[in-house]
């Protein structure tokens, strides 16, 4: 695996979470208020982003093990939608991320951000912390972050 490369943002620390709605796994209009209730971490990513795919993996292994404690959700930011995002997950057989879709960038566009973006939202909807760029989401210093959420 190649070197991922990283800043962790705490400028917006309290900040509330966009209210820009973005397409669910069934197809149904979803907002990140709509996971309220357990700390949230969203993934902003998109199928032509090399360093958002190098770390799909690592975050789908976080989404496994995290479980009811967080909810974990990658948003594809890919102008195509399910067009192009759809295929790409049945080929990379993630096991536990389901395909959120947001091809208008309303979510990307309130975060102000690149990709890969990571975005970690408290229990009532105030970020934490996010990352720009790619992270190993099993490694050492993701722990740590994790961990200052309650995670």
């Amino acid at each position: 695996m190649g070197q991922f490369e990283y800043m962790i943002d705490r400028s917006h620390k309290g900040e509330a979470a966009p209210t820009a709605a973005f397409t669910g796994p069934d197809d149904a209009a979803v907002t990140l208020a709509a996971f309220r209730g357990k700390p949230l971490l969203v993934n902003l990513w998109a199928t032509w982003c090399a360093p958002c795919v190098a770390e799909m993996p690592t975050l789908d292994a976080l989404a496994a093990k995290s479980g009811e404690a967080m909810a974990v959700i990658a948003v594809a930011q890919d102008l195509q939608g399910a067009e192009v995002v759809d295929p790409w997950f049945q080929k990379a057989g993630l096991k536990a991320l389901q395909p959120y879709l947001d091809p208008e960038n309303g979510l990307l566009d309130a975060a102000n951000s690149a990709l890969p973006t990571s975005i970690y939202y408290d229990a009532e909807g105030r970020e934490l912390w996010r990352v720009v760029g790619a992270i190993d989401w099993q490694g050492a210093e993701a722990k740590a972050l994790l961990a200052e959420g309650g995670v």
